[in-house]
Formats: structure tokens, C-alpha cells, sequence
């Protein structure tokens, strides 16, 4: 059976069905990592979105219980020059496919992906659908038409916990954490917990009271979606602010910005992989770190806001990163729970985040 992808502008690819036999519609993306491609398909932060994988060979290494960063598979669609009908890795429980099969996602591979991704550096990131089960063109267009995109959306409300719930509880905790989850991802709370911090998850449409209560640091999760889409989210995260001390990474950089004043905006293509530089300003010390957003935070506007800006992103100049020390915030674009690596920016929660954290520890 073929595949094909349709894109909004009409250019269509087709190939070779892999994975679930289905349609499915979402925002086509790309990602440049090497490895990490279950990491990837199981990130929310991928929520309605058909990922292309730039690296030539995906699957090889199959897939196991051990490294998923959620319990289910987000994108809407998965696309490589080749995937693996094999795999061989000490540490595999099954293949690719099969994984992709067992939840509903249409796969293909066969395509030019090179011609594919150049195109959506040329064209940006648009509408798209996947099909494996041999649905007409025109009815592929239907459903395209009527998917509604990504701007406006506030997918991070369906993505998270629904129920406040306890992670991690040391006898004797580094910090109390509100993990505030937007589409967080596994290795957030492990890094903290592994740090000493008593580490509570939390809806991300809770109340900022229900945040703080009983905690030391907000922290606000990565996630899918349109920042700009949550008011009611950044209303109490600006309640937070100079109360606790509130971090975030990815889609929490972008509430934070908004909550003291800035603008969020989207970018042509996004940044997706493992393999993206960031310089970090207060050091100087550039480093190469995980990646996965479509929207940005203004940096003009950050610096307006009275923010300092912590890092850059080398590749376009982009922010990447933010402090405002006398608000007691700071945040980061990127992903430094590093899952998939590479491990450069553990630093910042193990340490940074922390440190920061408890410097401004409410008074008991």
C-alpha cells in the first residue's frame, strides 16, 4: 500500500505506507536529530503535528518500555526517508512499526525528504495530511481544509494531567516543586526528583493558589500549541509573580514572557531536534541543546518588559532564554531535562533553576 502527504499549498509526496493504515491531518514539521525518535513520538509537545525526521535511517534501534516521555504517541503522522523493517539493540522490546501500528499512527517513508524539508524552510510549516489507507484526493483536501492549524490554539489544556498529583517526596526535600504540566515530559520530574526537590504535578488550568500552596518553585511545563491561546493560564501565572519563584521551559518560557508583558509571535519553520546552539550570555559558553516549538517569545519586547535576556539561539538569533530578577522569573526556549539529548543543558535544572529557586525561598 502507498502513502501519500498533501500539503496545503497543493505540493503532494508520495511513498511507501509504514506504520497504522489511516488519515490523519496536523501541521507538517521537521526534526534534525539523529537518534531519540521515540522521545520525539512520544513528546506532547508534538500534538497534532506530522513530523518528518531529517536523519536518513529511522528505527533502526527498535523501541522499549524504558525511554517513552508520556504514555501514548502525539504526532499525527511520522515521515522519514527510510524507516527500518528491522531492528537490533540490546535494550529493544519491538520495532518501529509495530509500535506505530499499535497507536493509530499513519507512517510513510520513500520520500525525498530533503526536497521536503527544503520546501517547508522556504514555505514555513503549514497544513498537511498523511495517508496510508487509500482515501480520494478530494477527500484528503476536505479534511485539510477543515483542519483548523496551530495559531489560536490551546492544545496544552488537553494534553496535561487532569488531577493534582505527587511525584517524587524526600524525607528531607531540597525544594518543594509545583511541576505545573502542560504536556510535560517524563524526564522534567526525574531531574528534579533526582536533584532532592519534592516534585507535585499539577493541571495547567488550576488556580495559581493551588500552584503555591505548600510549594517553593513553579515550575511550568514545555507543551503544544499557541501560548497566546491561554489567557486564563498567564492571568495566574502573572499571579505568581513575586509570590514564588516561577521557571519554565519551552511553552512555560512563553507564558512567562507573556505574564510580564511581552509578545509571543510564530516562526517560519520552528525549532525541532537535538542538535540546535544556543550561547548562553551570562557565561559565554555556547551550548548544543534539544528543541521543540513553533512559537517564540519577542525579544525587544522581553527587554521592554525589563527582562535580561540569559541565551540566544545562534542559528537565527531568536531569544532563548530570560531572567527578571527583581520579578524572580526565569525561563528557557529550550528542552535542558535533555530527553533526547544531548545533556549540555542539564545544568540548568539540576543547578540554575535551583539555585535560583533558593536564593528566593518564601519565608516559612
Amino acid at each position: 500500500m502507498g502513502g501519500i502527504l498533501l500539503l496545503e499549498d497543493g505540493k503532494s509526496f508520495t511513498g511507501e505506507a509504514y506504520g497504522a493504515k489511516g488519515t490523519r491531518v496536523g501541521e507538517v514539521v521537521f526534526n534534525t536529530a539523529m537518534t531519540g525518535y521515540q522521545e520525539v513520538l512520544t513528546d506532547p509537545s508534538y500534538a497534532e503535528q506530522i513530523v518528518v525526521m531529517t536523519a536518513v535511517h529511522i528505527g533502526n534501534t527498535g523501541v522499549n518500555d524504558e525511554d517513552p516521555e508520556s504514555d501514548r504517541v502525539w504526532p499525527s503522522g511520522f515521515v522519514a526517508r527510510r524507516f527500518s523493517r528491522v531492528h537490533s539493540n540490546h535494550r529493544a522490546q519491538a520495532g518501529l512499526d509495530q509500535y506505530l501500528r499499535q497507536a493509530g499512527v499513519p507512517g510513510m517513508h520513500g520520500i525525498d525528504t530533503r526536497a521536503l524539508v527544503r520546501h517547508l524552510r522556504d514555505k514555513g510549516a503549514m497544513r498537511a495530511v498523511v495517508s496510508t489507507d487509500g482515501t480520494p484526493a478530494d477527500e484528503l483536501w476536505r479534511q485539510l481544509q477543515a483542519w483548523p492549524g496551530m495559531v489560536g490554539r490551546s492544545l496544552a489544556l488537553e494534553v496535561g494531567t487532569r488531577e493534582r498529583m505527587l511525584l517524587h517526596d524526600p524525607a528531607s526535600p531540597r525544594l518543594r516543586v509545583a511541576l505545573v504540566d502542560g504536556g510535560a515530559k517524563r524526564n522534567i520530574g526525574r531531574l528534579l526528583a533526582q536533584a532532592g526537590c519534592r516534585v507535585e504535578l499539577h493541571p495547567i488550568d488550576a488556580p495559581a493558589e493551588a500552584w503555591m500552596e505548600g510549594n517553593d518553585l513553579v515550575f511550568l511545563s514545555n507543551g503544544p500549541g499557541d501560548p497566546a491561546a491561554l489567557p486564563g493560564v498567564v492571568e495566574q501565572v502573572r499571579r505568581c509573580i513575586g509570590k514564588r519563584p516561577v521557571v519554565g521551559i519551552c511553552l512555560g518560557h512563553q507564558l512567562l514572557g507573556l505574564a510580564l508583558g511581552a509578545r509571543t509571535f510564530k516562526l517560519p519553520f520552528g525549532h525541532r531536534g537535538a542538535n540546535h546552539p544556543v550561547r548562553d550570555e551570562e557565561t559565554g559558553r555556547v551550548e548544543v541543546t534539544s528543541q521543540n516549538h513553533g512559537f517564540c517569545v519577542d525579544l525587544d519586547g522581553l527587554r521592554a518588559a525589563g527582562g535580561q535576556v540569559t541565551h540566544v539561539n545562534l542559528n537565527d538569533g531568536t531569544l532563548a532564554g530570560f531572567r527578571h530578577d527583581a520579578k524572580g522569573v526565569m525561563g528557557v526556549q529550550f528542552h535542558p531535562e535533555s530527553c533526547p539529548g544531548p545533556r549540555d543543558s542539564a545544568h540548568l535544572v539540576l543547578d540554575r533553576f535551583l539555585e535560583f529557586a533558593e536564593a528566593r525561598r518564601p519565608a516559612s
